[in-house]
């Protein structure tokens, strides 16, 4: 039996650090583990040029840890009314990554989405011809379409069409959950990947209704069937460099996870990195957990992998019931549960 593995050090291709208090409670859990981060322009007010971009980059930076060594990979909040030409002028500077693609009302923080992908035709073609990724929250937000069902039906209604439309543009469909979603990507081109979290591959939607409410286990999009979740993990283990790790770790305090409106989001970063590792152990396949946390995300986005190298130990860790103190407490995933791996700082 493996006592301890050792990876390039992994990136985290799609996290909310949120901002203010909350982003300086939490900044350091991803830093401790990642190189690197896709980080959610979803802020109130949501970031839509290259001035806020570089601006939050900066809060972000000044909250990390003293000798922390982590980048934080900007995106831009589309809106109807983005501008191709500030988007091109904030990837050329290296200040955006990539785009994000809300549906409006789709999430939080996404009241400012885009209402109708049309009005993004200029957008797109831009960000096709100077090879700039789209990072996709996949799901429509028509009320008559089941929650369970908005992924899929995403997939036919907006994502099919968008692919024939720009058929070279880079694609992220993040936070994949359904068997559908697995199976498009995987039968697509080189230029469509997904990312995959650890709650995704570890709960089902039973999770949320385990003896009551659960809305530490409420996120969107939301926990699907146990055949989803089986389809999904298999896509994460199978090696395919179309799919890669994104955390989503998305932190609410307790009071508002805890509520008679509670917010979607689970607070997985402070134990990432053991979660994937425990799926790919029972999956017999820990010998493809680097390609998957290390390798396929910065391949996919033409970046350098990392240099340095991160080791789990075969050590049970304890999940605390929260974590943070004073107005800026969070239950993690996993909370009062043991895991098998403890990353070893």
């Amino acid at each position: 039996m493996t006592s301890q593995i050792t990876i390039r050090r992994p990136d985290d291709w799609h996290v909310h650090l949120r901002d203010g208090a909350m982003l300086e409670a939490v900044a350091g859990y991803t830093a401790r583990q990642f190189g690197r981060a896709i980080v959610m322009p979803n802020l109130t007010p949501p970031v839509v040029n290259v001035a806020a971009a570089a601006a939050y980059r900066d809060r972000i930076l000044a909250a990390l840890p003293q000798n922390a060594d982590f980048t934080p990979l900007m995106t831009c909040y589309l809106t109807d009314g983005a501008d191709p030409t500030e988007i091109e002028k904030g990837f050329a500077q290296g200040v955006f990554v990539a785009c994000k693609l809300y549906p409006a009302h789709a999430t939080t923080n996404s009241a400012h989405g885009v209402t109708d992908i049309r009005k993004l035709t200029d957008v797109l073609e831009t960000m096709q011809r100077i090879g700039m990724p789209l990072l996709i929250h996949g799901e429509v937000t028509d009320r008559d379409i089941d929650i369970f069902d908005r992924e899929a039906v995403f997939i036919d209604r907006i994502l099919t069409p968008l692919i024939r439309d720009f058929p070279a543009l880079k694609i992220v469909l993040e936070h994949i959950t359904t068997a559908e979603s697995a199976e498009f990507v995987a039968d697509s081109g080189s230029q469509i990947a997904a990312t995959i979290t650890p709650q995704h591959l570890i709960i089902n939607r039973n999770a949320i209704f385990d003896g009551g409410i659960r809305p530490h286990a409420y996120c969107l999009p939301v926990a699907k069937r146990e055949r989803h979740r089986l389809a999904v993990r298999k896509a994460a283990v199978s090696g395919s460099p179309k799919f890669f790790l994104g955390t989503d770790s998305a932190p609410h305090g307790i009071d508002r996870k805890e509520a008679a409106c509670g917010c979607a989001g689970i607070f997985n970063a402070p134990f990432a990195l053991e979660s994937y590792a425990q799926v790919f152990e029972e999956e017999g396949v820990l010998d493809r957990l680097e390609g998957f946390a290390s390798e396929h995300g910065p391949k996919f986005y033409g970046l350098p992998l990392n240099e340095g190298t991160v080791t789990l130990k075969r050590e049970d860790v304890i999940v605390p019931d929260v974590v943070g103190q004073g107005d800026i407490r969070v239950v993690p995933f996993h909370a009062g549960e043991t895991l098998r791996w403890r990353f070893a700082d």
